[in-house]
């Protein structure tokens, strides 16, 4: 069974350079597509557990999360707890999985793991948001071969391409080894800083190599994103009138706009 056949369309959220926006991506964009009336799962596939934090979601209620929906046979459902946005639900991480790689090592379908909880769970989902981890090891793995599609968060910065080609021969390599349906769904541009031209040439260079597969919607860099996970909230709560968040509500959009010409 293919990502495809359990209902949801599963778009993993990587990047194997650390800061570049992933967790911000994923709770933000979860929640303006919740906003709009879907119905959307996070999961945080990341030790760090910042999407579960990001989303206000207290250490005490994280006692069932990824880890055991990899290792112990629990079903997504099962595992996904309500959030405090309407309509948006998490699978929580927690400090078991910082061991997850290396228990993944010499397990049986170790590649598999997440895409079979997939095919198992009657998800009642339209989008499922993988959050990954800022390598390219197990854990990411496991949320390519689960996905229908990568988005990739890419910071406006002077190193943001380097490794970029990494990635992309990573999930070419996925496609032809694991998930043929697995598709790069787009690059975001995130921390834009419009004063600095450095900005400016980054997008011009990503937008060269990736063509139309860059949004167009870019996120700024705004201190109200920055402050929010502080807070419990994503930043559309935090603060919805901020650059941030209006930029986050277009992505939205413009997700929307590429699932529906897929679809057609």
């Amino acid at each position: 069974m293919t990502p495809r056949d359990s209902g949801a369309r599963v778009i993993a959220i990587a990047n194997q350079k650390g800061g570049v926006g992933k967790t911000t991506t994923a709770i933000n964009l979860a929640t303006a597509l919740a906003a709009i009336g879907k119905r959307v799962l996070v999961i945080d596939l990341d030790p760090q557990g910042n999407a579960s934090t990001g989303l206000g979601i207290p250490r005490a209620k994280r006692s069932v999360g990824i880890y055991d929906v990899l290792f112990d046979g629990v079903a997504l459902d099962k595992a996904a707890i309500e959030s405090n946005v309407p309509n948006l639900w998490i699978i929580t991480s927690s400090v078991e999985l910082s061991g997850a790689e290396i228990e993944l090592v010499g397990a049986t379908q170790r590649e598999f793991r997440l895409r079979e909880a997939v095919a198992a769970s009657a998800l009642d989902y339209d989008f499922v948001l993988i959050d990954c981890p800022p390598a390219l090891g197990l854990l990411t793995l496991n949320a390519l071969v689960a996905s229908n599609a990568v988005m990739v968060p890419l910071q406006c910065e002077f190193y943001a391409l380097e490794g970029l080609s990494h990635l992309v021969r990573t999930i070419e390599r996925v496609k032809r080894t694991f998930n043929p349906n697995l598709d790069i769904h787009g690059v975001v541009l995130t921390m834009f800083d419009k004063r600095n031209n450095l900005s400016d040439m980054v997008a011009a260079d990503v937008r060269g190599f990736f063509g139309e597969k860059v949004f167009e919607t870019v996120i700024p860099r705004n201190v109200k994103v920055s402050e929010a996970p502080s807070h419990g909230k994503p930043v559309l709560i935090y603060d919805m009138r901020c650059p941030g968040a209006q930029a986050y509500i277009n992505l939205a959009g413009e997700v929307l706009r590429r699932e529906k010409r897929l679809a057609a």
